[in-house]
């Protein structure tokens, strides 16, 4: 498991292999020399990473994650082996070493990435519809809290400043206000892109979460567990009503109470359903016709 060979790699770095790290479990070694020896450590994983050796990257922030504590580079290295890993797709430890980070240093400048990352690495974790989708929740999770912490409030003007400050530094490249007021701007026109890739990602994976309900739905009916599938078609009605799933899973569950043999529940169903969606209501005539019938003869 990666979760594993995490735990191992680390221990047998920091407590087994290489001076660099025996040097920093010492508790009589001065502090500078443990800062000098994580400085070493860090360039050496940024050499590595620019070089896309991504393991040889993580190998030596692996080493360096106790070493590192309480010192500047904390949360550099943190963040960096977050990188490292989603770079590899160990996308579980990726989400490990983000989440340790917020958790540790919850002030750190890379927070507002870290967060997204989060979200990303189990949006990369999500599996197809079918299967077990507890990934699927956790990154509609983390992408909701990236925008509930970080919400763009106003992105045609983020946009109108990127396209004025880049036009007024055609006709003066040297002014500095220009150039400071262009690149904020141009770092919250990035933002814009990270929210609106957050929503419609969110969106995305309810419609995931729906279509497994609705294809566990399916399930029962074919196995004819009818009580069971009903269960199915109210959990998206009630959770999901956003989705493309919404109208037949209304159909479903009236179907279901009508091969139930409950008229009056399937009828207030139906009338339920027709006040939320009343342009349905010639769709629905024939199950109308048959719940009246039945009621009738009841």
């Amino acid at each position: 498991m990666p979760v594993t060979r995490f735990i191992v790699r680390s221990m047998l770095l920091i407590c087994t292999t290489g001076s660099l790290v025996l040097s920093g479990c010492s508790s009589t070694k001065p502090p500078a020399t443990v800062t000098a020896l994580v400085n070493e450590g860090y360039a050496k994983a940024e050499r590595l990473f620019a070089k896309k050796d991504y393991t040889g990257a993580s190998l030596a922030l692996e080493s360096l994650i106790f070493t590192s504590r309480a010192t500047a580079l904390e949360d550099d290295v943190l963040f960096l082996l977050g990188q490292t890993y989603y770079r590899s797709k160990e996308y579980l430890l990726a989400g490990d070493i983000y989440t340790r980070l917020l958790q540790q240093i919850p002030s750190t400048p890379y927070a507002k990435t870290a967060q997204f990352m989060l979200a990303k690495s189990y949006e990369q974790l999500s599996p197809h519809y079918e299967l077990d989708q507890q990934y699927t929740v956790k990154a509609i999770e983390q992408f909701s809290v990236y925008l509930d912490l970080y919400p763009v409030t106003d992105s045609l003007k983020i946009s109108n400043d990127v396209v004025t400050y880049r036009e007024l530094l055609k006709i003066n490249p040297d002014n500095p206000s220009y150039k400071e007021s262009y690149a904020r701007a141009s770092a919250q026109y990035a933002r814009v892109d990270t929210v609106r890739y957050a929503a419609r990602t969110i969106q995305e994976f309810r419609e995931k979460l729906a279509r497994n309900s609705f294809s566990i739905a399916r399930n029962y009916v074919q196995l004819g567990k009818y009580k069971a599938a009903e269960i199915f078609y109210d959990e998206i009605i009630r959770r999901f009503s956003d989705t493309g799933y919404i109208h037949n899973s209304w159909a479903g569950k009236i179907d279901m109470l009508m091969k139930r043999k409950k008229w009056f529940d399937a009828e207030q169903a139906l009338d339920q359903y027709l006040q939320l969606y009343p342009a349905k209501e010639k769709e629905m005539a024939g199950e109308r016709e048959k719940i009246i019938r039945n009621l009738k003869n009841s």
